[in-house]
């Protein structure tokens, strides 16, 4: 991984305001990408949206996870659920890249008992599935969720220990340094599906301020067969990055990710997991988000 040296001394961007509307995004901007010094602070906004980085629809309200960049575990403080929209802030207090992540997983669906559909309890993580599925119910179709939504900040020189892999969904690890992208410079990114290279997936990269654009300017890739993809940023802004195994979404549908084609509550099994099998979800919904900062040259 190759880093930029003077990076060290340049300030953020915050985006004001993002693209025209495709249904309910969720997205982190942080106040900043990049500080100088030590014992800084940066503020996050969290929020659900139809227009990116504009607060127009509900808070991203579940608990932040920052990860600091010896890898232990850090905390975010002063945060506060609003009407439309979620804030904290994270103490920067070591040198290095943090990782500042809001993780949404578990299983939902349903299944018919005594002739009667129910639905599994809000909050149900996959091992717990067994225990909520009672004894002889039938039709159970069940999928389970894991959207993972990030963001990184650095304060003094670059540092990847907050890049390994758990092996668990769509992850980032980079070639380019997220915190040290240049406009009209290319970065390759390489993402992992259970800590595997992920072929084919769909990468949507989205300029900020586009409530004030007419036209989005949006760009579409796919990942390569070791899971890269390369992106030329086309101008400086900040970034709005999706990524899933399916196409995206078309505009209007609802917010989240999508199933696998083939899988989901109501779907078909995914291999392996025959419809009605009692603590085995039946198919599979995966996402990875982010907001980077490009530069100006």
């Amino acid at each position: 991984m190759k880093f930029r040296k003077p990076l060290l001394a340049l300030a953020a961007v915050t985006a004001l305001a993002a693209p025209a509307a495709i249904a309910h995004r969720m997205w982190l901007l942080p106040s900043s990408t990049i500080v100088s010094g030590s014992n800084n602070w940066v503020t996050i906004d969290a929020a659900v949206s139809n227009e990116l980085f504009y607060f127009d629809h509900r808070p991203l309200g579940v608990v932040p996870v920052i990860t600091q960049p010896d890898g232990t575990e850090g905390k975010a403080e002063h945060h506060n659920i609003g009407q439309f929209r979620a804030t904290f802030d994270v103490h920067l207090t070591q040198q290095g890249t943090y990782r500042i992540a809001v993780v949404n997983q578990g299983v939902f669906g349903r299944y018919s008992l005594n002739g009667e559909t129910k639905m599994i309890p809000r909050g149900t993580t996959k091992a717990q599935l067994a225990s909520v599925i009672p004894a002889g119910a039938t039709d159970v179709q069940t999928s389970e969720t894991l959207a993972r939504n990030e963001i990184f900040v650095t304060q003094g020189a670059p540092t990847t220990t907050v890049f390994k892999p758990t092996g668990q969904g769509i992850e980032l690890v980079p070639v380019t340094h997220p915190n040290d992208l240049v406009a009209n410079e290319p970065a390759t990114f390489q993402f992992l599906m259970d800590g595997k290279p992920a072929t084919g997936l769909y990468v949507t990269a989205i300029l900020g301020n586009g409530r004030y654009r007419a036209a989005q300017k949006q760009m579409d890739l796919r990942t390569d067969a070791a899971g890269k993809v390369t992106i030329q940023w086309p101008e400086a802004g900040m970034y709005w990055i999706n990524v899933t195994p399916n196409a995206p979404r078309p505009e209007g549908e609802g917010e989240g990710p999508r199933p696998q084609q083939g899988q989901g509550a109501g779907a078909a099994p995914a291999p392996g997991a025959p419809q009605g099998m009692r603590g085995v979800p039946s198919g599979r919904r995966v996402s990875y988000t982010t907001t980077l900062e490009v530069l100006a040259p």
